[in-house]
């Protein structure tokens, strides 16, 4: 086994690469083997590389919170993250299986709510929902397609079991580091994917722009199709541009469109052009100040008017929030038995729902042993890791549940598994270590669904965090899905 990783220890985690120390996993000897001959000099040699590469491409993300917003370099851990052909297999299944039923939750409670009616979700529960749009109720998005686009996260337990441990269905953020990440390691080591049957994942941009002309509400070859950015300060805008250039089509803000006769046109110097598709990146809440947010200078006047008419396609579609609400999440494998009377082939992690009596009771009492997590903050804001809290944090939050329990949720503490990251030690010199990880696999629905073989691997750098999100310290890694037999 080659040096640089001498010394690794698996510790009592689920270790993505080794069986226990000095073993590898069988998918990943191959890679251990073509790493050999490398000593530590060459792979930091290798690592600056890389650094430059995602500087010279701005290859960035903003971190608000401090105090003042910092732009600062997606941290990138050179080892993959590689998973044979046969559990893929498994992950592409029950991602498939899970979105088509969200899709159908999402039609169900904005049209008949049969599944409000049967009680198998609870109507209250929906209704509060800070992200329900109830003045939606009974307007059908282009195609019955609400989930155009969506990131769901995966964990593995301490026994390798995927898990799902959150949905995202609004504007999900992070596939242009998926594909930057694999053309940077391409130009970094470029024979690695000479022998390693790797799956491509660059063809996302073309998938998207295919399902996005799938939805324009009028029959023509080419569609204009724009990008819809809050602007230069969003924390995502890098990727925004990144995905408008990879699809040519327009990158636009809302001050550049504008709503005539119930249909949206965009601002050209050769007059307006009209709007069939918008991907918009800008939340349902400042969508249109005439009908949420009158504030919200980021959206565009009329553009409800024009989606209601059935004029312009939005992806993703309006109310969707609902169905990543993290207590929502509680009921995904019910609907699935609901919509498709099948199981669940990836399951959740255990929830409990703090607007539930007995959920709350038993939460309050076990604060120091669990997660406890708001049900509409992303980016692990708004959350309380119990083991590694203080009295007066829990106390806090005991506090927070007790005001408002419809907006937390608590979990028991997954051991996430973990992956040899390098890590920089004293004096320069850096070493490999086990930190925690998560996946992000995206998935596109259009005539079909479509998983991209691999996503976003975050990396928790911090050792011993569980917080993988990049506004929290984290990083990430190529994710390389293997073609073929295990």
């Amino acid at each position: 086994m080659t040096d640089l990783f001498s010394g690794y220890q698996t510790d009592r985690f689920f270790d993505e690469m080794f069986e226990a120390p000095g073993v590898p996993r069988p998918h990943y000897c191959q890679l251990i083997n073509q790493l050999a001959g490398l000593n530590a000099g060459e792979f930091d040699r290798h690592r600056r590389q890389a650094d430059r590469a995602f500087l010279t491409q701005g290859i960035t993300f903003t971190v608000y919170g401090d105090d003042e917003a910092t732009e600062r370099i997606f941290p990138f851990d050179l080892i993959p993250r590689i998973i044979p052909s046969g559990e893929w297999r498994h992950i592409e299944q029950g991602l498939r299986q899970r979105v088509r039923a969200l899709n159908m939750f999402l039609l169900d409670i904005y049209g008949e709510q049969r599944i409000l009616r049967e009680n198998v979700v609870p109507r209250d529960l929906v209704e509060g929902a800070t992200s329900f749009q109830k003045a939606f109720i009974g307007i059908r998005p282009p195609k019955d397609l609400y989930c155009h686009v969506g990131g769901i996260d995966l964990v593995r337990d301490s026994d390798g079991t995927y898990c799902v441990l959150e949905d995202n269905l609004r504007c999900p953020s992070g596939v242009s580091y998926v594909l930057e990440n694999r053309a940077v390691m391409k130009q970094v080591f470029p024979e690695l994917f000479t022998k390693m049957r790797v799956r491509p994942v660059d063809h996302y941009p073309n998938q998207l722009l295919e399902n996005l002309k799938f939805l324009a509400p009028r029959t023509k070859e080419n569609p204009n199709i724009v990008l819809l950015s809050p602007g230069i300060y969003n924390s995502a805008y890098f990727e925004h541009t990144f995905l408008a250039l990879q699809m040519g089509i327009e990158l636009v803000e809302g001050q550049d469109l504008v709503v005539e006769a119930d249909r949206v046109f965009m601002k050209t110097t050769g007059g307006l052009k009209q709007v069939d598709v918008i991907y918009r990146r800008v939340d349902d809440a400042y969508l249109d100040p005439e009908v949420f947010r009158s504030d919200s200078a980021l959206g565009c006047p009329g553009l409800i008017r024009a989606y209601r008419a059935g004029h312009v396609a939005l992806v993703n579609a309006i109310g969707n929030g609902v169905a990543d609400d993290k207590a929502v999440y509680h009921f995904v494998p019910q609907m699935i038995k609901f919509y498709l009377d099948e199981e669940a082939i990836l399951p959740n992690v255990p929830t409990f729902l703090c607007a539930d009596d007995l959920d709350r009771k038993y939460v309050l009492e076990n604060l120091p042993n669990l997660v406890v997590k708001a049900v509409n903050e992303a980016g692990g804001y708004g959350m309380l890791i119990g083991p590694a809290a203080t009295q007066a944090q829990i106390a806090d939050f005991a506090n927070r549940i007790k005001d408002n329990p419809r907006n937390y949720i608590a979990q028991p503490v997954v051991d996430l598994s973990r992956h040899p990251t390098f890590v920089d030690g004293a004096g320069g010199q850096g070493a490999f270590g086990g930190r925690h990880i998560d996946l992000r696999p995206y998935v596109l629905m259009g005539d079909d669904i479509t998983v991209i073989p691999g996503g976003l691997t975050r990396v928790a750098l911090p050792a011993g965090s569980l917080v993988v999100n990049s506004s929290q310290g984290g990083g990430s890694k190529d994710t390389w899905v293997l073609y073929g037999e295990d």
